[in-house]
């Protein structure tokens, strides 16, 4: 049965998507909600920054730490109409387009923020360095901040006891990279796509990209307008070396072999390439460094866990939760019905199963990951269709089903993209025509 309706404390760490939609909802059950964001504002990666982290490959774990992975040319890869909240449809600002720049999604995200009030409960500047239950029976957690006093370089650190912590930090900041032999002593440059923002140090240059995903197509699409070539290092088995058809200096290939100190980039096809530059397009690491759990939750190989449903973890639930985990899927719809789905039970308005029913539950997706040969790095990798959605709308209650046009616009979508280049197919695509086929 639920509990009894109450009324809770919550930390919020993060002002982007993940953090505003989770204090919006909170707000709305009753809750006193607290936001801590370390920049200066809010929009999480969304908020484009020019600057790049000094360590290319963002290895040195005391390097300064740029938030933000946008390249300056980037667009949403869906169609506005699935990007926006269920009840704040993401409506034309400044940019027309239905793939619009992510310029466009800032201001959405800065609109949300002032039409439900969310602006004045956030701290900027404010970093999050230690979250900790007070002791190991209860339910309130310590929240550590730091920032920077104005008026001096000095550092100022508090101490601040909430009921609740809801995790919405983000997963498009500490880089994952490929590993193969040789890479420590290649002569070249070694860059992750989080520090890449623009065409043109990239003039003239060789460049080998590695990764398949939506952010690799278009910068070794947007980098071979300046670059002598460049190739494509893909994870696929049955990739062989062959020159795409639709591009002049384009070369795709199986994955990178190994790297020589003269230079050399062998590909496990037995091609190579003498390069200048190689681009990591690898993906991300889910990362907590301010997390303090005793072990109970841990990233093991990308798996954040224990988990329920991506959002509970079964000792501390639910005190403590995350938002925004899951991805291949609409992030922003993933977001608000998790978001909606912590409010109502903190509020007390829906209740969890029991610990032991949500650790099985765990469990069993870890086996069947396990049988089905689903790498530990995917855990949170969402399927082909829209059961995981569905079944969030089944614990809110108060929310109808979703409408069917969403989860086909979102598979035509995708099909559009591996079949096309990405710009080609977001400025060609009549949305409008599509929505009335299906109607």
């Amino acid at each position: 049965m639920p509990m009894k309706e109450q009324s809770l404390k919550v930390a919020v760490i993060g002002a982007g998507v993940s953090g505003l939609h989770t204090a919006r909802e909170l707000k709305t059950q009753g809750h006193a909600v607290t936001i801590f964001e370390k920049t200066k504002k809010l929009g999480g990666t969304w908020a484009y920054d020019p600057r790049v982290e000094p360590d290319p490959l963002g290895l040195d774990p005391g390097r300064e730490i740029v938030h933000s992975s946008l390249y300056q040319s980037l667009r949403v890869n869906l169609p506005r109409r699935l990007m926006g909240f269920l009840d704040y449809p993401f409506t034309e600002r400044k940019d027309p387009r239905e793939f619009p720049g992510h310029e466009e999604m800032l201001l959405y995200l800065e609109d949300f923020a002032k039409d439900f009030g969310l602006v004045e409960l956030v701290r900027f500047e404010h970093e999050v360095v230690r979250v900790e239950r007070v002791d190991e029976v209860s339910h309130e957690w310590v929240v550590e901040s730091r920032t920077r006093r104005s008026d001096s370089k000095e550092e100022e650190e508090k101490e601040e006891v909430f009921e609740a912590v809801v995790v919405c930090n983000g997963h498009h900041t500490q880089p994952r990279i490929a590993h193969f032999p040789g890479m420590d002593s290649w002569p070249g440059v070694q860059i992750h796509s989080h520090n890449y923002r623009t065409p043109e140090p990239f003039q003239n240059l060789i460049v080998v990209v590695i990764g398949n995903g939506s952010s690799a197509v278009d910068i070794l699409t947007e980098i071979s307008s300046v670059a002598k070539e460049v190739h494509q290092a893909l994870r696929a088995s049955d990739i062989h070396f062959k020159k795409l058809e639709s591009h002049n200096n384009i070369w795709q290939h199986s994955m990178v072999e190994c790297t020589k100190e003269d230079g050399k980039v062998v590909f496990q096809d037995g091609s190579f390439v003498y390069a200048d530059v190689i681009m990591h397009c690898t993906g991300y690491k889910y990362h907590f460094p301010f997390l303090r759990t005793n072990g109970i939750v841990s990233v093991d190989d990308n798996r954040v866990g224990p988990l329920y449903k991506h959002v509970f973890p079964p000792q501390l639930a639910p005190w403590l939760s995350f938002v925004g985990l899951p991805y291949r899927g609409v992030t922003t719809l993933i977001i608000e019905l998790q978001s909606r789905w912590v409010a109502r039970v903190l509020s007390g308005k829906v209740a969890l199963p029991s610990e032991e029913e949500m650790a099985s539950s765990v469990e069993e997706l870890y086996q069947h990951m396990e049988e089905s040969g689903w790498p530990k790095r995917h855990t949170h990798q969402l399927q082909n269709k829209f059961d995981y959605e569905d079944w969030l709308i089944t614990q809110i209650l108060d929310l109808p089903p979703l409408e069917e046009w969403r989860e086909q616009m979102y598979f035509s979508a995708l099909k559009k993209i591996i079949s096309i280049d990405d710009d080609d197919f977001r400025d060609t695509w009549d949305i409008d025509k599509w929505m009335q086929e299906i109607a």
